[in-house]
């Protein structure tokens, strides 16, 4: 892997001939990572950012370095920190499963624009309270982050402009240049309810979305799913692990991931057996050295939280 550049919002790594890593550089407007791959006559780009002016910044790089204008852009899934840098791509084809463009719509609404504008400065300023009030550095250090990175999205809210996928696919989708493949997979919902990943067979790289980050305590959607997708994925011959947040890992970051969600999942299924309400489930729980660390404004009990509802609403269906 090699440095290319590095600009306001991102670090550019070449991690092999035609294939780059946009790293987002923490509280400055990109907030989730991207990255593009030269297909041979046309350049293919992953994730857009979280905002306009991030999304415009990885296309001009994008399209400087390659020589090559941009063709396609894939959406992993719906989250705005993924997708708010679409209209840089608005005459690109846009690809996503039909779940991600379908959430796109209904939960990434922009309505009357002042309205949009209050409601993040009242955010903004709940963030506030909390980092002032909040004594525990990993937390404290995650809200602040948070505020940073909502501050740029705030900066760009009068130009930004939602721009939905044009193309689906479901399960796996391949793109074929006269350079190289890429391998579109969506192998369910693990982190949303539809997530995709992008894989490079021949360089044995992963653009992994949400689906896997370093240390973070990224919110889980469905565990069981989670847990079936990393299994797949540990199948498959990959090296070179992209993450949607951190630094560009190999396997161990798909091993640790997996080593987190079992732990949550075992110990959610525990309290329930034994009767346990969420609150004393919560209070009784010792986080394990190896997450104490790990970034998120709520820290692992929100995502213990989910799991254990997520078990609790299964287990009184079948009832």
């Amino acid at each position: 892997m090699t440095r290319v550049t590095e600009t306001d919002f991102f670090i550019l790594n070449c991690l092999s001939e035609g294939v780059y890593a946009a790293i987002a550089k923490p509280g400055h407007g990109a907030w989730s990572n991207a990255g593009f791959v030269d297909l041979g006559e046309e350049l293919l780009v992953f994730d857009s950012f979280s905002t306009p002016s991030a999304g415009i910044e990885l296309r001009r790089h994008a399209e400087n370095i390659t020589g090559k204008r941009a063709k396609y852009l894939i959406n992993s899934h719906y989250h705005g920190d993924h997708v708010f840098g679409n209209q840089a791509f608005e005459d690109t084809t846009i690809i996503s499963t039909s779940l991600t463009k379908k959430w796109f719509i209904e939960k990434n609404v922009i309505g009357d624009l002042e309205r949009e504008i209050e409601e993040t400065e009242k955010y903004l300023n709940n963030l506030k309270i909390q980092i002032e009030n909040n004594q525990e550095q990993v937390i404290r250090d995650s809200l602040i982050n948070q505020f940073n990175e909502m501050s740029k999205v705030l900066v760009d809210l009068p130009r930004l402009k939602l721009v939905l996928p044009t193309v689906i696919f479901e399960e796996k989708l391949i793109i074929e240049g006269s350079k190289r493949k890429v391998e579109l997979h969506c192998l369910g919902g693990g982190h949303t309810l539809s997530d995709t990943f992008m894989y490079l067979p021949e360089e044995k790289i992963a653009f992994m979305g949400d689906l896997v980050t370093e240390n973070l305590h990224l919110p889980i959607y469905n565990p069981d799913e989670y847990k079936s997708i990393l299994r797949q994925v540990k199948e498959m011959d990959i090296i070179t692990f992209v993450p949607g947040h951190g630094n560009v890992g190999n396997r161990e970051q798909l091993n640790s991931l997996e080593r987190y969600i079992s732990v949550l999942i075992n110990s959610s299924l525990q309290a329930l057996e034994n009767n346990h309400s969420i609150d004393s489930f919560l209070l009784e729980f010792t986080t394990p050295k190896e997450y104490t660390e790990w970034r998120g404004v709520n820290g692992i009990k929100d995502n213990l939280t989910k799991i254990y509802n997520f078990y609790s609403l299964a287990n009184s269906t079948k009832v």
